[in-house]
C-alpha cells in the first residue's frame, strides 16, 4: 500500500470517494472489488476522526426493540455476524451484562421477553463453520449471580440481570487500515493528507474534483464518473465547495465522547448502567426514561460511553473540553456511585461527531436513527454525486453496498453482486480462529514469546509474518520499541514502509498499538520516532516537532 498521488491525475476514474474514514475506506473496497476503478482520498490520516471515536462494541441492535425496529436489527445482527466472518481476528464476542431493576421497563420481565424476541430475530446468528464465533442466546440471571458478576452493582431495587452477546472489535482502527488494504489489492488508488479543495463541473453534471496534497502543497485534478462525499461531520463543508451551485447543506451535529480507564472495571463483562437524568425518546414505543451507558473491558483498560451533547460549530472547530470531560465523570459517578473514577482514572478521550435529527435541537440529544445516501440529481438537479450520512460503525460494510449500487446505476449500469460479505479483509483469511492462533503460537519464531505471537495474529491476523519479514534483514526489528510496550519495531517499520503513516502519530494512533489506550509515554514516543525518521529521512527537526505534534493529541487526558 504505497502512497503515489501521479496515479490519482493519471485517467478518469469510475468512483472517487472523499473521505477515509469507515463508511469511506468499506464503499472503495465494495467498488473496487465489483471491478470500478476507485480513487479515495483523505484530507489527513485515514481514520483519524469520526471513526476513532469507538466503543469498540459491534452491535447486534438490541436497543432497537424499543422502537419495534425489526429491520434495522436484523441489519445489525446479520452485520456483526459479516464481521466476524470476513474479519476472525478482529472481531470477537463479548458477553454483556444489565442489571435489571424493579418489575417495569427496566425489570427482569420486560428483559426477559426483549432477550427472547432478539434470540428470535436473530435465529441465523451462529451459521458460520467457526466454533469461537457462536453468539449464545440471551438470558436473566438471578439477584445473587449478578452481584457476584457485577459486585458493585447498585442493589437499590435490583432483581438480577439481562446477559446476552454482541462482539467487541480488538483494534478498531486495524479494522480499518485492514479494510484499507483490501480495497487496494482489488485496485483501488488511495491517498491520506490529500484534500478535496472544489468540485470541477461540466453544466450540471460534477466532473472532477480539485484536490491539494497537503505535503508537499501540489494541486492537481482527479477526474470521476461518481464521486461519493464521505466526509461524515464534513459532508456539509463539502457541499458548500460547489463554486457558488446552492445545495442543502442540513446535517446537523452532536458531540459524542467515549473514555479509556486504566484499569478493568469488569474483567469479563461489558456492563451496562442506567444514567440518573431523565432521558426521553419520542420516537420509542418503550422508552426506559434514561440512558444506559457501557463500561467495556479492552485490553487492560475499560472503555466507558458514549455521551452526547449539542453541536451547533462548524465541523472544523469541534474539540471536547476540559469541562466535557468533568461533566461525564460525575454523570458515570451518579450512575453507579461504586465506581469511585477520578480524573487521573482516565487515560485516553475519545471524541467525535454524529448526526442528529435535524427535528430535535432542543432538549436531550437525538441520534438520527437511519443512515442517509442522498443522490444530489433527486435533491439537487446535480449530476455525478452522492453524499453519505452514516450513523453506526457496525454497518458501515452494508452502506457502502447500498451506496455503491447507486453508483452504478448512475453510471447506467445492472450493480453486479457484492462480494464484501463474504470476502476476508486483508489478515482474515483464517477458518476457524482458535486453531489458528495455536498453531501460529507453537510455531513461535525468533524467540518470540506466545503472548507476542498472540498480539500480532489479533492485530494482523493471517498477515502478521507480512510484518515480521522487515525484522529478517535486521533481527533488532523484533524487539519492543521501548521496555513499557509490547508493540515491536517491525510493526514501526512496516506502518511506515506498507501502511502509508506519513506522520508519528499515524503510528502511533492507528497503525500500531502504541498509543490508542494512552500517551505511551517520552522514552517509547522517541524510539518511535527514531525508527520513523530513518525509514522516511527525517532530519532532528523533524522529529522533535513530530513528537511535539504527537503529544499535542494527548492534551486532554
Amino acid at each position: 500500500m504505497k502512497r503515489d498521488l501521479g496515479l490519482l491525475g493519471e485517467k478518469q476514474f469510475d468512483v472517487l470517494v472523499i473521505g477515509g474514514g469507515i463508511y469511506g475506506v468499506c464503499a472503495a473496497w465494495d467498488a473496487a472489488l465489483r471491478g470500478l476503478s476507485v480513487a479515495l482520498i483523505e484530507k489527513k490520516d485515514f481514520g483519524s476522526a469520526t471513526s476513532s471515536n469507538s466503543l469498540k462494541i459491534i452491535h447486534g441492535g438490541l436497543r432497537y426493540l424499543q422502537h419495534a425496529d425489526f429491520k434495522r436489527m436484523r441489519e445489525s445482527i446479520s452485520e456483526r455476524s459479516t464481521l466476524m466472518r470476513i474479519a476472525p481476528h478482529l472481531v470477537h464476542p463479548l458477553p454483556c451484562l444489565m442489571p435489571t431493576y424493579g418489575h417495569a421497563v427496566k425489570g427482569r420481565e420486560v428483559m426477559a421477553l426483549a432477550l427472547f424476541i432478539n434470540d428470535l430475530v436473530g435465529f441465523d446468528r451462529n451459521k458460520g463453520g467457526d466454533p469461537q464465533k457462536s453468539i449464545p442466546g440471551g438470558r436473566i440471571v438471578s439477584k445473587s449471580e449478578c452481584r457476584d458478576l457485577i459486585p458493585s452493582v447498585d442493589e437499590e431495587g435490583l432483581t438480577g440481570a439481562a446477559l446476552w452477546y454482541d462482539c467487541q472489535v480488538y483494534n478498531a482502527e486495524r479494522m480499518l487500515i485492514s479494510i484499507l488494504h483490501s480495497a487496494v489489492e482489488a485496485g483501488a488508488v488511495v491517498a491520506n493528507y490529500v484534500e478535496m479543495t472544489r468540485f470541477t463541473k461540466s453544466g450540471e453534471r460534477i466532473t472532477g474534483v480539485q484536490a491539494k496534497d497537503a505535503i508537499s502543497g501540489d494541486t492537481f485534478e482527479i477526474r470521476a464518473q461518481v464521486i461519493i462525499n464521505n466526509t461524515g461531520p464534513w459532508v456539509n463543508d463539502i457541499l458548500r465547495r460547489l463554486n457558488g451551485r446552492q445545495v442543502e447543506t442540513n446535517t446537523k451535529l452532536s458531540s459524542a465522547m467515549n473514555i479509556v480507564v486504566r484499569r478493568q472495571l469488569f474483567s469479563k463483562y461489558a456492563v451496562g448502567v442506567w444514567s440518573k437524568s431523565n432521558f426521553a425518546d419520542s420516537d420509542a414505543i418503550i422508552s426506559k426514561g434514561s440512558r444506559l451507558y457501557f463500561i467495556t473491558p479492552w485490553r487492560n483498560y475499560s472503555v466507558i460511553g458514549t455521551t452526547h451533547g449539542h453541536y451547533k460549530g462548524e465541523a472544523n472547530e469541534f474539540q471536547i473540553s476540559e469541562d466535557d470531560v468533568g461533566t461525564f465523570l460525575s454523570e458515570l459517578n451518579q450512575a453507579l456511585p461504586t465506581l469511585h473514577l477520578k480524573r487521573e482514572d482516565i487515560c485516553l478521550v475519545y471524541s467525535g461527531m454524529l448526526p442528529v435529527d435535524a427535528r430535535e435541537q432542543t432538549g436531550d440529544v437525538k441520534l438520527l436513527k437511519q443512515y442517509q445516501i442522498i443522490d444530489h440529481k433527486v435533491r439537487d438537479g446535480l449530476e455525478g454525486l452522492l453524499s453519505v450520512v452514516g450513523v453506526k460503525y457496525t454497518t458501515a460494510r452494508d452502506v457502502a453496498q447500498r451506496t455503491v449500487d447507486r453508483a452504478f446505476e448512475k453510471m447506467g449500469k445492472t450493480p453486479p453482486r457484492c462480494r464484501t460479505s463474504e470476502t476476508p479483509i486483508y489478515g482474515g483469511k483464517i477458518e476457524k480462529f482458535q486453531d489458528f492462533l495455536g498453531e501460529q503460537k507453537r510455531r513461535s519464531v525468533n524467540n518470540l514469546n506466545g503472548e507476542q505471537v498472540e498480539r500480532l495474529v489479533y492485530n494482523y491476523g493471517s498477515e502478521y509474518s507480512s510484518v515480521l519479514k522487515h525484522a529478517k534483514e535486521k533481527m533488532d526489528l523484533y524487539q519492543p520499541v521501548h521496555e513499557t510496550t509490547p508493540v515491536l519495531k517491525a510493526e514501526v517499520v512496516h506502518a511506515a514502509r506498507n501502511e502509508m503513516a506519513i506522520k508519528l502519530a499515524d503510528v502511533v494512533r492507528r497503525r500500531t498499538e502504541l498509543g490508542t489506550a494512552e500517551f505511551p509515554g517520552e522514552e517509547a514516543l522517541e524510539s518511535c520516532a527514531s525508527i520513523m525518521a530513518d525509514e522516511l529521512a527525517w532530519n532532528r527537526s523533524k522529529v522533535q516537532s513530530e513528537i511535539t505534534d504527537t503529544k499535542a493529541i494527548y492534551n486532554l487526558v
